[in-house]
Formats: structure tokens, sequence, C-alpha cells
């Protein structure tokens, strides 16, 4: 959905992008960022009770704001975190990687069951859902924070992601696509306040009516025969 369709709140839209992105209008962050520890998805999920058999995904396609409205409801995904991704953890936290300097991507952890859902069907929903094929950019949200990455975990994943770029991604988007696929380091998860913010902020912030909103009707539309019920 482009800014430009919405005149009446371009201001609002511009004040949150030249504060550092589309999530800058959240709360003010804490200064207190002691509880931001690297996870590795072993971790995740022992910290969340989730099965032994469940598998982890880790994409970057803008504000993570986005992907986690979208991911949490596929059927098959136990979890999504907010957080980053490609830095390290002493520049974790919010307010330092808007600055776009610390390398980190906003990016989501998606805790999921394989035998419900593939990792090729969570990379087909990622090529619908935003943009990759704009450098450090998504929309209005412009930065390396917000560039296209899929950080594999393993060698499977890493084919998985080439395969999946050069068939599908490439059938969908006429442009080049210019997602990173890099290996996965460490995943440092953002301050609560941005956990499920879609669902608990929803109209109360435009940018997640204007922007947010219409890609998750869109995605809803899209794969409504993998959405939880």
């Amino acid at each position: 959905m482009r800014f430009s369709l919405f005149p009446l709140f371009s201001l609002l839209i511009f004040a949150c992008v030249e504060s550092g992105g589309g999530s800058a209008m959240a709360a003010e962050v804490s200064e207190d960022h002691s509880s931001l520890n690297a996870t590795s998805p072993m971790e995740a999920q022992k910290d969340s009770l989730i099965p032994e058999n469940a598998d982890t995904a880790v994409f970057a396609g803008g504000c993570f704001w986005c992907l986690e409205a979208v991911f949490e409801k596929l059927d098959g995904v136990y979890e999504v975190t907010s957080g980053y991704s490609g830095g390290s953890k002493e520049t974790a936290d919010y307010k330092t990687v808007c600055s776009g300097k610390t390398n980190h991507a906003e990016a989501v952890q998606i805790i999921y069951d394989p035998e419900q859902i593939s990792y090729e069907e969570l990379l087909e929903v990622f090529w619908h859902v935003h943009d990759p094929t704009t450098l450090n950019r998504q929309g209005n949200d412009i930065g390396t924070q917000y560039r296209s990455a899929i950080f594999y975990l393993n060698e499977a994943q890493k084919e998985a992601a080439e395969k999946s770029m050069r068939e599908v991604a490439t059938e969908i988007w006429e442009d080049p696509i210019v997602t990173q696929i890099v290996p996965f380091e460490a995943f440092y998860p953002a301050e609560d306040y941005h956990q499920d913010y879609f669902e608990r902020v929803g109209d109360g912030n435009p940018y997640c009516t204007y922007v947010i909103s219409p890609k998750v009707q869109k995605f809803k539309k899209m794969f409504k025969g993998k959405l939880k019920e």
C-alpha cells in the first residue's frame, strides 16, 4: 500500500519515517535493555515449552510488526517473535538499530511445526508479503535495518531459500530480487512493547491502519487455506 494513497495521513507517516521507520510510532524505548539476549532456536523452543519436533525460520522484510502480523496467523506456526538479527548483542536495542548503523535487520523468528507447514511454504508467504526488489527499503521505511534477508539455520534451509528465490520470487516480481540469503548467527528479541504489536494496538496507530492492515487483509485472501481457524 503506497502512502500517496492516503494524503490526509502523509504527515503522520512522514514523521514516523523521519524518526526511524514505521515502528518508530511506538512507545518510547526503555533505557534498560538487560533482558535482550541472543537466543538460539532450541533455546526459544525450551523457553516456550514448544514441542521438540518444531523448527525455526528467521526472516527480515521491513518493519517486523508487518511480518509478525502475517506469520502468526498461519496454521502450524507456534510462535512469532519480533527482534533483530545480523548485528551484535551490544547494539541490539530499538533506538540504536533505528540509526541504521548497527548492521541489524528488523526480523522475525518463526517457530513452526514442519509437519503442518513446510519451510518452503513459509518462503512463499515471505515473497508475497514484502517487496524483495527494493534495496534497504520497504515503502517509506528506509535504511539497512529494513533490508530483505533470509537467515538460514542449516544447508537445507539455504538450498530451499535459493531455490525458492529462483523459482518462486522471480515469478511474483519482475524486478531483480535483492534479498540476502545469509547464515544465521544470533537473534535478539525486541523490547516487549514490540511483541504482538498489531494485535494489541491495531487501529490505535495510523501505521497499523494504513500499512499493516491492508497487507494482512491481502495475505488472508491469498492464503486463506493456510490460516488458523
